[in-house]
């Protein structure tokens, strides 16, 4: 089982930036970026956050979420409480730095719990 990511971001671009920049280290890894309200505006979606990591798990992936912000975290909280689901793991960190160390783990086969460490890592070492 693969390892895939959703990018939790306040604002559509810099989530879109962030899977432009993390999918050149990690180009056969699935990146989503859940970004922004509903309504375009800035903000965190639980539906858009949600909806990415059904597709994301109903292909076969395990998720890791990466978010910008501490509203977004509690949000992927949320969703992780409803989800209830091994394969998906909140994963805190840096998020430009985070994304890149993650998706090089991804990209290289490496597990969940590798991933996720890897997404932190840069911020163990501050």
């Amino acid at each position: 089982m693969s390892v895939a990511f959703v990018v939790v971001s306040h604002s559509a671009k810099l989530a879109e930036g962030v899977v432009e920049l993390a999918s050149q280290m990690g180009r056969d890894v699935e990146f989503r970026a859940a970004r922004g309200t509903d309504d375009g505006g800035i903000g965190t979606s639980f539906d858009a956050i949600y909806a990415a990591v059904e597709e994301l798990t109903g292909l076969g992936h395990q998720v890791a979420l990466l978010t910008d912000l501490g509203s977004a975290d509690m949000t992927v909280k949320s969703i992780l409480e409803v989800m209830d689901d091994d394969n998906v793991r909140f994963c805190p960190g840096p998020l430009v730095e985070g994304a890149v160390s993650a998706a090089v783990a991804a990209q290289i086969g490496r597990d969940l719990d590798a991933v996720a460490e890897a997404a932190r890592a840069r911020e163990l070492f501050r």
